[in-house]
């Protein structure tokens, strides 16, 4: 009679713990370059609030996490699937010798932290150039713990039920950062109305080289996002790498020949788009796709995103950024294609349609998407008409005209030095002057 071996006991691991330290220093760069990418997409007027939504998610979604947000993602289950328990509230009972896989726990939930960061930070894009900077500080706690937590559960907590009873798969996070952020930032355009002269003024980024910068960063720390999901220095995270390197990639040749065909010249501006676009739709499938899938999955949502940017002049949605002409439908594209392009050799089991694997797997991801696109729109929706009601949701007219970085922060993005005959800007609070002046 063979004996089992006993099992091993949690350890960790340096090499691990090493990669997935980097892979979360990496992924909090990204939202810093978010930042930069948004706010040169904005006007001259607003680009310093722009940079501030981005920063001062940071701030806020770490507290609500410590807090609450982590027990109630990645707790043992506490009601059918839906959300974890406040076991680890406050971060209680975990500690430096805590173990996850193998890595430590305490830097786990860190790593899953920069995710929700950048998720609500995201969001800001659809709103930009006319939401109260107060009101966002109201929004991005609620929105975390109502929204991202939730879905974080299902997708990835133990005993969620996409995971567990639906057996859906999301390898990144198509569900619960691109499709939530997608799907909110439609709810939040919805709830505060399109900018003064929407689809009558030009409202072009004031700072390409920026956007460029920015989307460059993006793409840096995405290999932390991705690859680092495996939680541990390996094949899988390898494999996951190469698919984010090469979606990005195709999502930027397919956005720039769009281009070429549709406006007879391909810009900087679609390439940076279209990398995103191509980085967003792999995230989800990065870990279930071969490379012959990725070069698919980042060509189609290049392709697709690049028209679905334009769906808001028809459907009179105001989306400042394109959060829902690139990371909704660039995330649906990556999550649903994974019914459609899953090997074995990735996921360990499943497969897509393509090889065999029928339809299953394909419905299977599409009722995830539909769940959780749904719930967030609907909560979103029903948080922005909140604070609506209550504090306001959006800037005064004046606010909006002038521009949110002189009215709100007292400070403008870009000063020249000089007013009329010679006479110096002052740096101090506003005056009637200055305004004149960043008009």
């Amino acid at each position: 009679m063979i004996l089992a071996a006993p099992l091993a006991a949690p350890h960790i691991d340096t090499g691990d713990t090493a990669w997935l330290l980097a892979a979360t220093a990496l992924v909090l760069l990204m939202t810093p370059g978010l930042a930069l990418f948004y706010g040169g997409m904005v006007r001259t007027k607003s680009v310093l609030n722009m940079l501030m939504m981005s920063f001062v998610s940071i701030a806020l979604v770490t507290v609500v996490w410590l807090v609450a947000g982590y027990s109630l993602a990645f707790g043992d289950d506490a009601f059918g699937g839906l959300i974890g328990g406040l076991k680890h509230a406050g971060m209680a009972g975990i500690g430096p010798d805590s173990v996850q896989g193998t890595v430590p726990t305490i830097l786990f939930a860190t790593f899953q932290l920069t995710f929700a960061i950048i998720t609500a930070a995201l969001i800001s894009g659809a709103i930009a150039d006319r939401a109260k900077f107060g009101a966002w500080l109201v929004f991005v706690p609620l929105w975390a713990l109502l929204v991202y937590v939730p879905v974080a559960h299902w997708v990835w907590g133990p005993g969620g039920w996409i995971l567990d009873s639906l057996g859906a798969l999301d390898f990144a996070g198509g569900l619960p950062v691109e499709v939530t952020s997608g799907a909110s930032g439609l709810a939040l355009c919805l709830v505060l109305g399109p900018r003064l002269g929407f689809k009558k003024d030009a409202m072009r980024p004031h700072n390409l080289p920026m956007v460029m910068l920015g989307a460059g960063l993006l793409w840096f720390g995405w290999f932390g996002f991705n690859a680092g999901s495996a939680l541990g220095a390996n094949g899988l995270a390898a494999a996951a790498f190469l698919n984010t390197l090469t979606a990005g990639c195709t999502g930027l040749l397919g956005w720039l020949f769009v281009e070429q065909r549709r406006d007879g010249h391909p810009t900087t501006l679609g390439a940076a788009s279209g990398a995103v676009a191509g980085l967003v739709a792999i995230t989800p499938s990065c870990g279930s796709v071969s490379l012959l899938g990725a070069l698919v999955v980042g060509l189609a949502a290049g392709l697709v995103c690049s028209y679905a940017v334009s769906w808001k002049f028809k459907l009179n949605y105001d989306d400042s950024l394109d959060v829902v002409g690139v990371h909704l439908v660039g995330g649906v594209i990556g999550t649903v294609l994974i019914g459609v392009f899953a090997t074995e050799s990735m996921t360990g089991g499943a497969e897509g349609l393509l090889y065999g694997g029928g339809l299953g797997q394909l419905g299977r991801q599409l009722v995830a998407v539909v769940a959780v696109g749904a719930y967030a729109f609907a909560v979103t929706y029903g948080i922005g008409k909140l604070i609506d009601r209550v504090i306001g949701l959006r800037a005064d007219e004046e606010q909006e005209q002038t521009g949110l970085d002189l009215t709100v922060h007292a400070e403008t993005a870009y000063d020249h030095g000089v007013l009329g005959h010679g006479a110096p800007v002052s740096s101090s609070v506003p005056s009637a002057q200055k305004v004149q002046a960043q008009a």
